[in-house]
């Protein structure tokens, strides 16, 4: 039948870490402890099951490759943008959904 995806390895960068907190702390100000912890466990369950479902998710339109590379997990506010390699899984931020297409588009240069 289909082709069977191989289990990758997770490297989350350092801006994907720093630009989490900061979404969990707006989060925190802006509606409560209790929506913050909420948002921050739906991330990390979005986290814990891309290894095994990273070809799951579209595209991201604003980084379109022929490999298809750049890929987008949709939240309630925020995109999770990764990158598939030959070794791995990078996750490379977490941006909100209405952040400009320049901003979107800077994540490419984002090296682990």
């Amino acid at each position: 039948m289909g082709e069977e995806l191989s289990c990758k390895p997770l490297k989350i960068s350092d801006q994907f870490y720093e630009n989490n907190a900061q979404v969990y702390d707006y989060g925190y100000y802006a509606f409560g402890y209790f929506q913050a912890v909420k948002y921050k466990r739906l991330i990390q369950v979005y986290l814990d099951t891309l290894p095994d479902r990273y070809t799951a998710y579209p595209e991201c339109r604003h980084l379109q490759t022929k490999s298809r590379m750049y890929r987008n997990i949709i939240l309630d506010s925020h995109l999770i943008i990764y990158r598939i390699t030959d070794e791995c899984i990078e996750v490379l931020d977490i941006v909100h959904s209405a952040s400009s297409i320049r901003r979107i588009r800077e994540v490419r240069r984002i090296r682990l």
